[in-house]
């Protein structure tokens, strides 16, 4: 049975330690794959980044996407730990639909939760995450020594915190946002002003149908 979060043993209140003055903006991940705006079949008038705040998924695809359970992803928007940011369950004849940024922070979660860190710190770190900047996520590191969950803004800050005995396990935030990038572009997406769906491209796919053309 897959662990929700809710059985992690509670610690200290997480301080995210956040070193302002080394902060530096880093150039946001290279977009690696592209939603077509309209269905297929119909010629394409723009193409949409996987991180358009116009692309939402839906909460099976969330799941595929950041490696967890359907009751995880129920549990952790029920109990306000990470709620979907472009449309919620409520009312109850909707469904929810999770931006790119919610995905990402639900993979940081199901790590941090891997790594045997409490449920409590974890609120607090999603917490920070939500209210950075996306130039700032690309450029930041997670690290935590089992008690406390630090940002580190530079390769120094992370070796200072080696040298100190703190850092078990780092989480590099623009490595997971790369893959993620990868992942979600080749699921089904919806535009969120007009509800189309958007059909994500599976270059293996593509290759399956040129060979089954060849043959």
């Amino acid at each position: 049975m897959s662990s929700t979060g809710d059985d992690a043993a509670v610690g200290g209140l997480c301080a995210v330690h956040v070193p302002r003055a080394a902060r530096t903006v880093a150039d946001l991940p290279r977009v690696v794959g592209r939603f077509p705006a309209v269905q297929p079949g119909q010629p394409a008038i723009e193409r949409l980044a996987p991180t358009s705040e116009l692309v939402g998924f839906r909460g099976p695809t969330a799941c595929a996407a950041a490696g967890i359970t359907y009751r995880q992803l129920d549990y952790w928007a029920r109990t306000g730990l990470l709620e979907p940011s472009v449309r919620t369950a409520y009312p109850a004849t909707s469904q929810r639909l999770y931006s790119f940024r919610d995905i990402l922070l639900l993979k940081i979660v199901k790590r941090l939760l891997d790594a045997g860190v409490s449920l409590q710190n974890i609120r607090v770190a999603v917490a920070h995450l939500q209210a950075a900047e996306q130039a700032d996520l690309a450029g930041m590191t997670l690290m935590c020594d089992g008690a406390t969950v630090y940002e580190c803004a530079t390769p120094q800050q992370v070796v200072d915190l080696l040298k100190g005995g703190q850092g078990v396990f780092g989480i590099a935030v623009g490595a997971v946002w790369r893959e993620l990038e990868l992942v979600v572009g080749r699921l089904h997406a919806e535009r969120t002003d007009t509800g189309e769906t958007l059909v994500g491209h599976d270059p293996a796919d593509e290759l399956a149908q040129r060979r089954n053309r060849a043959v």
